[in-house]
């Protein structure tokens, strides 16, 4: 190896140790931070709501959810969004088991959280 060549390899060396390369994953869950500021908001608006609001005003306080499902029960269209409130997993990925759920039955806000969930 050329011996003039050392020095720019090592400079080259020290330029390429301070790339970081993200693959995949998401880029709002690039520090804690942003999940923290999240869950908070969310826990705040959620501590707003009544039983009873519309689907459409409680979208409206509290912008869009992570997941949703919809389904009959008892003949009646039950629609569930999910908000992510809590930390379980330093993964990156919001799952449903962070989130809490807000049912709502004919477009009425019927309740929200795990208990009101189970009684579906």
């Amino acid at each position: 190896m050329n011996k003039a060549l050392l020095p720019l390899l090592g400079l080259a060396s020290l330029g390429l140790s301070a790339c970081v390369v993200n693959v995949g994953g998401d880029e709002d869950w690039h520090d804690d931070s942003s999940w923290k500021a999240l869950q908070h908001k969310n826990q705040q608006l959620i501590s707003q709501l009544t039983l009873g609001m519309s689907q459409q005003k409680v979208q409206e306080i509290m912008g869009p959810a992570e997941f949703s499902e919809a389904f009959m029960a008892h003949g009646d269209a039950v629609q569930v969004l999910y908000y992510r409130t809590r930390h379980v997993h330093s993964d990156g990925k919001t799952t449903k088991d962070e989130c809490t759920p807000l049912i709502f039955k004919q477009q009425q806000l019927l309740g929200w959280g795990d208990k009101a969930y189970e009684q579906l």
